[in-house]
């Protein structure tokens, strides 16, 4: 299973990047917009963990990319915000299969990549 994590805070993103790999994903790490769109340029996702809220760019703007070059691609969207907290980030992303807290514990994060990832 590929899958690309979008974090703007390095240690999360690493501390999902090392349970997600010990899944036996294969797994890329970006910090930004411009960073996944050209992940997403190159190579295939089977599913996108990202934060709705990020440093550099629009978590929205890559997850429509991501339907466009990668239609199948599910996006599992974590925030520490209350932002879209009722549930309507469900209709700006099509994609959109998940929206957790990113205080989710990381084992239950890799369930839930292994849940929707499996193509």
């Amino acid at each position: 299973m590929n899958v690309l994590i979008v974090e703007s805070r390095l240690e999360l993103g690493v501390l999902w990047q090392r349970h997600l790999t010990r899944q036996g994903a294969d797994v890329a790490l970006v910090r930004g917009q411009d960073a996944a769109v050209a992940h997403l340029s190159e190579y295939a996702a089977d599913i996108i963990v990202m934060d709705l809220v990020l440093d550099e760019g629009s978590a929205l703007a890559v997850a429509d990319f991501a339907s466009y070059r990668h239609p199948n691609a599910r996006v599992i969207f974590v925030t520490d915000t209350t932002f879209f907290s009722d549930g309507s980030i469900f209709n700006h992303a099509s994609n959109a299969c998940a929206f957790v807290p990113a205080g989710t514990p990381p084992e239950d994060l890799a369930a839930m990549v292994e849940h929707y990832g499996v193509s």
